[in-house]
């Protein structure tokens, strides 16, 4: 019997924090980007190093105050890859993270195999657009695209 008063003391209270540690990682400091605001304005820098906005419809993004690398954005865009490709720099390896589970648009696991086979292209969105970490757009043929903010070399040093 006290074995398992003993058990229940340890598995209990470790199945709570598993619950909270869960809730927090997947929704606690998310929040939706609304599509009219500056926040989902998604930027574009050319070869001159100028940021500048990009053509986008139908966006979906989320952020988070608690880390700059929790912004992740869906979207469509009428630029051609062609154009993108001629215009704009393109982004040395990309690394899309992970987005919750629950914001399914954004699939970090097809953007990097996509990337990896250059079905899409990687664009720098806003360099440094917090200290240490980049935006990066990747955009397919067919005018889906996303963005997300990744580390960069400043910030492995």
């Amino acid at each position: 019997m006290n074995g398992k008063l003993v058990t229940g003391f340890i598995v209990i209270p470790a199945l709570i924090v598993g619950a909270v540690v869960y809730y927090v990682q997947e929704y606690a400091y998310y929040r939706p980007v609304e599509a009219a605001s500056d926040e989902a304005v998604i930027r574009i820098t050319d070869l001159e190093g100028r940021a500048e906005p990009m053509l986008a419809d139908k966006f979906e993004g989320i952020d988070a105050d608690s880390s700059p690398l929790r912004f992740r954005g869906c979207f469509q865009t009428p630029m051609s890859l062609a154009m993108l490709s001629e215009t704009y720099v393109i982004y040395p390896g990309p690394t899309p993270l992970n987005a919750p589970s629950w914001f399914t648009c954004f699939d970090s696991g097809r953007l990097t195999e996509d990337l990896a086979t250059g079905k899409a292209v990687a664009f720098l969105s806003e360099k440094n657009i917090s200290p240490g970490v980049d935006r990066v757009v990747a955009v397919y043929p067919d005018g889906r695209a996303f963005a997300w903010q990744q580390p960069n070399e400043s910030a492995e040093k």
